[in-house]
């Protein structure tokens, strides 16, 4: 019973490993060509130039591709250095907006003590008010 609780797990497992080692061998072909091989990626079209030198097959990238890939690696690095460059125009505009804009501890506290002043003697004129309306009874009264 636990022979089959081995046996059928490592099976499966090599199922598996087998079939991704099928898929990994069908990927490219190789053809013989006068200076060595030729070989194509089935799943992306990608040609190499293939020689064989001490008994290994030396792959190279097609120079039609290398010129593509060169051409999009400068495109993006083109791209790259220009959004730097505006992170860093926007980065050092706005952090210079605020730091203008924004007041100084002292105006923020004399701003504070305006408006407690304020609000101090808005809520006495309140109570004087409802002092001299008896209490706020009267114009609930009104009201109604």
């Amino acid at each position: 019973m636990r022979l089959q609780h081995i046996l059928i797990p490592a099976a499966l497992v090599s199922l598996v490993a087998a079939s991704a080692y099928s898929e990994e061998t069908d990927r490219y072909r190789l053809e013989k060509s006068a200076n060595g091989y030729v070989r194509m990626d089935t799943q992306t079209g990608a040609m190499s130039i293939c020689e064989e030198r001490s008994g290994q097959l030396v792959c190279k990238v097609a120079a039609d591709e290398r010129a593509a890939f060169q051409d999009e690696i400068d495109r993006l690095q083109t791209s790259m250095k220009a959004m730097d460059e505006r992170v860093t125009k926007l980065e050092n505009s706005l952090s210079a907006r605020l730091e203008s804009k924004l007041p100084s501890e002292e105006d923020f506290n004399k701003t504070m003590s305006y408006m407690e002043r304020f609000l101090r003697g808005f809520m006495g004129i309140v109570k004087d008010m409802d002092k001299d309306n008896g209490g706020g009874a009267q114009l609930n009264s009104q009201k109604t």
